[in-house]
């Protein structure tokens, strides 16, 4: 069989990638690493970095570039046989990795290059691989003995299916409901915008009228904007149950076993590792000190928002009251009532936001900011193979014009795509010999399609969210460091990899900034300065209330690992009611299943690890007050920022790093002036 996925690509084929090529390709992947890896072991040293350590790399490199593809294929143009395929593969490279991080000799053989005089002569990338490695065989459970060994193998593997499970029900249970709409009166108050993405998506599926559906963007435009108050509450009601034990499909994707059983697993992995807990084991690779010191930050934040939060909601409350004879407003009123409280209170209308914000010219000012910052261009490539027609491949290069990356943009929301938006690797920037191989990036969101002639239009956090995920993509593509193991995201603390990611986002509110990523839909001209005007009046509008709802998810992830009691279970829902009681300020009904969709924490990377969004915003915040003072696009500002984070990667310590930029350690003041709550300081 001719098989994509073993041949060598600068980009990967997606359209001649099938289901079927990929367990052959990652069996014989697998089996000629095993060989690899034993045939560098029967030399018996002395060994150094070029015999072994960059053998090893060729084989990561090898796996990884097959494997990316397929995971991004399922995740962006899921199907059932591509799943099957996908999941088959999970145990195979769990055990194999699992096998390797295991592996005595092997560790054997880096603990002596560690010890070797040659160390000190290896540059610091390299000496951080090395260590980095000796961490993760300790964290592979090297040092156990045999039984407990394969213990831990069998865990790892099992936690590998299970996010796996978690991920697919989410996906399920986003698709797997729909209202249908015939009757136009239910759809009062909805702007032009959402109506004819309903229509869109009605008239796809050769059905009148309108359909709405709980992908986001649909979602949210009737949360927002449907004055039917009982259509949102059928909305919010599907949305919050999703694979769980209520609501519309109750019971069909159910993810209460799949937490249960991930909570058990991953404690009693910490505890074969020597760790308490694992919220101690998720800090081992993490730059927070200790557990104590993670639950003090997001309460010393809760400490200062409750009030400004508490505020916030009594505000709310009697708006909804008053204004819009709301008298017990329920969850499905508060997006909708703050909306219109913001339109009463700043003249300011989310629709009228959107139409300076089509998506072409959102994409075009971002570069063009990008290219302000760091000296660079960045030009679309045509004719590249992608997995979708709506998707665009683009070339970041120097001044000079070499090439530093390229990077896939995938904007809009389809069917079969997983929810939310990210950032992920294609290739990882590597030199070997004289030849450097460019990193390539997948950037993926589910904004609103275009819809017929009309443009797709973005709200102005999906501007922000863009913003974000293109910050993620210049860590992985501006990246200078020529060794896989810490060239772009790789080796970067995982509590500070948001740092270039939460960056980003601060341009979208500055005006210099803003005169480039916008432009009227119809005109083109430029956000007007008045309308700029009440955006920045109204950026911390509910800002309290934002803030303790993402330490709402932070604690409650962080203590649900950190406090997890075997004898008494995940007692998920207990502990969420207790963070609750906290630090939030609006307590949702008792069918809310929101953990049951938290994929973060149960089907990504962020398990006892939520809490690095505030963590890292401390860094961003602070990072970005540098330009606020010497200028957005100071050049000497964007070449320290430039040469000291991004193109750093792993290859150093996230805080020496951040030293070496800012002339110090962080300060939280920048982040509580940004989110208005300085004053509570």
């Amino acid at each position: 069989m001719n098989n994509p996925l073993l041949e060598d690509h600068t980009l990967p084929p997606f359209s001649r990638i099938k289901p079927e090529h990929v367990m052959p390709a990652m069996r014989q992947l697998i089996d000629d690493s095993r060989r690899l890896i034993e045939e560098r072991l029967a030399a018996a040293g002395p060994f150094t970095w070029d015999n072994l350590v960059e053998p090893l790399e060729d084989i990561d490199d090898r796996i990884n570039r097959a494997w990316s593809p397929v995971g991004h294929l399922n995740a962006v143009a899921n199907s059932e046989a591509l799943r099957e395929a996908y999941n088959a593969c999970l145990p195979l490279l769990s055990e194999y990795a699992t096998e390797v991080g295991q592996n005595d000799r092997l560790y054997a053989a880096y603990r002596s290059i560690a010890d070797s005089p040659a160390f000190a002569g290896l540059d610091q990338a390299q000496r951080r691989i090395v260590e980095n490695a000796l961490r993760d065989f300790r964290l592979s459970g090297v040092d156990l003995p045999p039984a407990q060994k394969q213990r831990f193998k069998d865990i790892a593997q099992e936690l590998s299916r299970l996010g796996s499970q978690f991920q697919d029900h989410v996906l399920d249970a986003t698709q797997g409901w729909s209202k249908h709409i015939e009757d136009e009166s239910l759809l009062a108050g909805l702007p032009d915008s959402a109506r004819a993405m309903a229509a869109q998506a009605a008239a796809a599926k050769g059905l009148p009228g309108w359909l709405f559906t709980l992908e986001f963007p649909s979602y949210i435009a009737i949360m927002t904007y449907a004055d039917n108050r009982e259509l949102r509450r059928e909305c919010y009601t599907a949305y919050a149950t999703r694979a769980s034990d209520q609501g519309p499909d109750a019971g069909r994707w159910d993810n209460t076993e799949v937490m249960e059983r991930l909570l058990a697993l991953r404690h009693e992995e910490a505890q074969l590792l020597g760790f308490r807990n694992f919220a101690e084991l998720s800090l081992a690779t993490k730059m927070a000190p200790s557990t104590d010191a993670v639950v003090r930050f997001l309460e010393d934040l809760a400490d200062r928002s409750l009030p400004p939060a508490r505020r916030d909601l009594a505000e709310l409350k009697a708006f909804a009251e008053q204004a819009l004879e709301i008298d017990t407003p329920g969850a499905w009123d508060w997006t909708y009532a703050s909306e219109k409280l913001r339109q009463c209170k700043y003249n300011l209308s989310e629709e009228e936001v959107r139409a300076y914000f089509p998506a072409h010219r959102a994409v075009s000012g971002l570069f063009a900011v990008v290219e302000r910052l760091y000296g660079v261009t960045i030009q679309e490539r045509t004719g590249v193979d992608t997995w979708h027609p709506d998707v665009r491949y683009y070339e970041i290069r120097d001044p000079s014009g070499d090439l530093r990356g390229g990077f896939y943009l995938d904007l809009y929301a389809r069917p079969h795509k997983r929810g939310g938006a990210w950032m992920d690797e294609c290739v990882t920037r590597r030199r070997r010999g004289g030849h450097v191989r460019h990193p390539v990036a997948y950037l993926t969101c589910n904004f609103t399609p275009p819809t017929g002639d009309a443009p797709a239009l973005l709200r102005h956090d999906e501007v922000q969210t863009l913003f974000h995920e293109f910050g993620h993509g210049l860590q992985h593509m501006l990246t200078r460091v020529d060794h896989l193991g810490v060239s772009g995201i790789h080796g970067v603390e995982w509590d500070a990899v948001e740092l270039p990611s939460q960056f980003m986002e601060n341009f979208c509110w500055e005006p210099e900034a803003l005169a480039l990523i916008s432009g009227h839909h119809e005109t083109g001209e430029p956000l007007p300065q008045a309308l700029l005007d009440k955006m920045i009046a109204a950026r911390n509008f509910q800002s309290g209330m934002q803030m303790v709802r993402q330490l709402e998810f932070a604690l409650f992830d962080f203590r649900m690992h950190r406090d997890y009691d075997p004898a008494r279970g995940g007692r998920v829902y207990p502990i969420l009611e207790e963070v609750r009681q906290r630090v939030a300020v609006v307590t949702p009904p008792s069918f809310n299943r929101f953990p049951h969709s938290f994929s973060h924490i149960f089907g990504g990377g962020y398990a006892a690890g939520y809490y690095s969004y505030k963590w890292a915003e401390v860094l961003s915040s602070d990072a970005f007050s540098l330009f606020e003072e010497r200028g957005i696009f100071d050049p000497e500002v964007g070449r320290a920022f430039l040469e000291n984070i991004l193109e750093k990667g792993g290859s150093a310590g996230a805080m020496d790093l951040f030293v070496a930029f800012r002339g110090r350690e962080p300060r939280v003041d920048a982040l509580l002036r940004h989110s208005g709550l300085a004053e509570a300081a």
